[in-house]
């Protein structure tokens, strides 16, 4: 997978339930452009400190099931623990897994989370990948319905990026875990 988009889930109840909807987010935006400060009382309380969240490694058991193993990492750190990646598989109906379809997951879990991309739908120049070349004809149809559908499911997608230090705040403050899908070999 490319590192096209972001599941936030907040897992802890404090603070304010719509935090991450919307422009909200954009709060964060002020205090990522000031100077470092010394001085830790010059920081939000918020970011005063960070918390570590336990989260147990869960492996992929095939070579598409990076994204459900993801999911179930999530749905084990919140409590979850009457699901596996066999059960996340059957839910989805294919072993053709975009991101959104993770998103249908964590909605059916009744989990809170904001999910942003840069491409919002199927990314049709993801033929030249390897992993995609068999399937994108097909997926262009289905992913791009799953899109179209995601509002009236309950689904918050923000068509934007999100920054490296967004990205820092959220999961130092101890409320927020991200998945985020990147290709290893992009990595090398």
């Amino acid at each position: 997978m490319w590192p096209i988009c972001l599941l936030f889930n907040k897992i802890l109840k404090a603070g304010d339930e719509g935090e991450l909807k919307g422009d909200n987010l954009n709060a964060i935006d002020p205090y990522l452009f000031q100077q470092p400060s010394i001085n830790i009382d010059s920081h939000p309380p918020s970011l005063r400190c960070s918390h570590f969240i336990e989260v147990p490694h869960i492996n992929q058991i095939y070579t598409w099931d990076c994204g459900l193993a993801c999911v179930l990492m999530v749905l084990k750190t919140i409590g979850v623990n009457n699901c596996d990646i066999q059960t996340l598989a059957e839910l989805c109906c294919t072993t053709s897994i975009w991101t959104v379809d993770l998103a249908y997951l964590l909605q059916r879990f009744a989990v809170a989370f904001s999910y942003f991309t840069v491409t919002f739908g199927a990314n049709p120049n993801y033929s030249i990948e390897s992993f995609y070349k068999e399937e994108l004809p097909n997926d262009l149809v289905r992913v791009d319905l799953l899109f179209q559908k995601a509002v009236e499911a309950g689904i918050d997608i923000q068509c934007r990026s999100i920054s490296a230090e967004e990205i820092s705040i959220l999961i130092l403050s101890g409320k927020y875990i991200a998945i985020v899908l990147v290709d290893h070999n992009k990595l090398r």
